[in-house]
């Protein structure tokens, strides 16, 4: 059999030109399937339904071409949704977004005419997951945007799945149900034909459903025993001092080189006498474990020792454990660190850390080292990273009870950022506290349920306290890691080949 023979079997005769009614679709639907404020989670399992028949529809060029245009576009609109600063990295980040999403439709208009029944089936759906898991290990983007789970994370059922093939199970089966679905077109919906396909997905899909059912009913005795976590966030009028001096916000860490050391110091210290004073009304509370938002305190190199003097001394008085989160001026380039200093009851300091994963095009910290410190402690063993490295699945990865997460955000973006963190407390099977400045803290458990949350974009000193579990559930993705987005990755180029060496064959 020739190619020309082989290939109508995928395209069918394109009646008319409904195709453009399925671009229409694939594109308005794409919009509200991104990741960001506004996504409807069916939109992510019907866009690529509607891409990949218009793809499979068109000649090649033109096909894939559209699907780019369209894909760039959703890109483009989710930094604006988001109210992403603009400039020439996050625009470079946007076509790099919209290009490797367009890459499974590419790959499967080139090589999916030339494989058999299964291998048309599951190629698309591998090479999202593939894509999915290559962007966020290897790229400095992350999970930041592209990620079909971040769209169906309130769906529990559904994302317990990720606890063990991790996040990429949810693009691949988002995928599947977009290959299934155009099967069914291209046979005229002829059930004695589409019935193997539709009922194996139908299972899988079930199973997955149902397995996560029995996850969120059936939870291990050792979780019942918590710890009150408080975390903190200061108030825009104890930070305006500091605003004042360097501009609101700096646009550059450079900038406090210009300022008065002694007025820097003195804009500074209003949030740290807040964030002091805050701490010690959260031990009144009950709060074992404290944290601060990202950057809460902010101030020059020569004032962090008496930062972390006074912390200590709180630290000490109280009986808790204090992760302090301090933005330091440095007096030599790159002028500027993120950093948490965890200190115990005892005032000794029990790590240091410095931010993995700095935002490319938005901050210019020297990247910290991984992995991320993990303590001992009589509530079980505790961990931390900023932010941003929440992004990163792999740096996640960490054999932990509690995740501590300090965050910094916007009002768009503070909501959906610490909805992406939740996945990594399902992902991993421990607890994760993220609390957010200017955006949305919260607490979740192993599973993703929300234990407190709170929104900060307001002017007030914010503080969330929650009870927390001390003992984590071991997921089998924690043991085995991206085993799952491997074997996509190597069904994707197993399948490839198949597809090249047939062409070859009907050449």
């Amino acid at each position: 059999m020739t190619l020309a023979a082989e290939t109508p079997r995928i395209l069918a005769p394109a009646q008319a030109d409904h195709r453009w009614l399925w671009l229409g679709a694939g594109a308005a639907l794409s919009l509200v399937a991104v990741g960001g404020r506004w996504d409807l989670p069916l939109a992510a399992w019907l866009a690529p339904v509607a891409l990949l028949r218009f793809a499979r529809l068109s000649a090649p060029g033109m096909g894939v071409g559209l699907v780019w245009i369209v894909s760039m576009i959703s890109a483009l609109f989710w930094i604006w949704q988001m109210a992403v600063p603009v400039n020439a990295i996050t625009l470079l980040a946007g076509g790099v977004f919209g290009t490797v999403a367009t890459l499974p439709y590419l790959l499967d208009r080139l090589a999916a005419a030339q494989l058999g029944s299964i291998g048309r089936l599951m190629l698309f759906p591998a090479a999202l997951a593939a894509c999915e898991f290559l962007m966020a290990t290897f790229s400095p983007l992350g999970t930041a945007y592209g990620l079909h789970a971040v769209t169906q994370r309130d769906n529990l059922a559904l994302m317990q799945v990720i606890s063990l093939t991790g996040p990429y199970a949810i693009g691949f089966l988002i995928g599947w149900l977009a290959t299934v679905a155009n099967d069914a077109l291209e046979k005229g919906w002829d059930w004695r034909r589409v019935r193997g396909a539709a009922v194996s997905y139908a299972a899988v899909l079930l199973a997955v459903i149902a397995g996560g059912e029995a996850r969120l009913a059936i939870a291990p005795a050792p979780l019942s025993q918590t710890v009150r976590i408080a975390g903190i966030s200061p108030s825009t009028a104890a930070v305006a001092p500091l605003y004042k001096v360097l501009g609101a916000p700096p646009q550059a860490d450079a900038d406090a080189q210009k300022v008065d050391p002694a007025a820097l110091r003195a804009a500074s210290q209003p949030a740290v006498d807040e964030l002091l004073a805050n701490t010690r009304l959260a031990a009144a509370r009950g709060a074992k474990i404290v944290l601060w938002s990202e950057n809460a305190a902010t101030l020059p190199e020569a004032d962090v020792p008496a930062l972390m003097a006074a912390a200590q001394a709180v630290a000490r008085s109280e009986k808790i454990y204090l992760s302090i989160a301090v933005k330091t001026y440095l007096n030599a380039p790159p002028y500027g660190s993120d950093a948490t200093h965890m200190i115990g009851p005892d005032g000794q300091v029990l790590w240091t850390y410095h931010k993995a994963r700095p935002i490319p095009g938005l901050e210019g910290y020297t990247p910290g080292g991984a992995p991320a410190p993990v303590i001992d402690t009589p509530y079980g063993r505790v961990a931390n990273v900023i932010c941003y490295d929440a992004d990163f699945p792999a740096l996640m990865g960490v054999e932990t009870d509690i995740m501590l997460v300090p965050g910094g955000d916007w009002p768009e973006m503070g909501r959906v950022h610490t909805g992406m963190a939740s996945l990594r407390a399902i992902e991993n099977g421990y607890a994760l506290f993220r609390q957010d400045y200017i955006g949305h803290s919260a607490a979740f458990d192993y599973q993703g349920h929300v234990l407190a949350a709170q929104d900060t974009t307001g002017p007030d000193a914010y503080m969330l306290v929650a009870d927390v579990p001390t003992r984590s559930a071991v997921t089998l993705y924690r043991l085995t890691g991206d085993v799952f987005a491997w074997a996509c990755v190597l069904a994707v180029l197993s399948l490839l080949l198949q597809s090249g060496a047939r062409r070859r064959r009907t050449a």
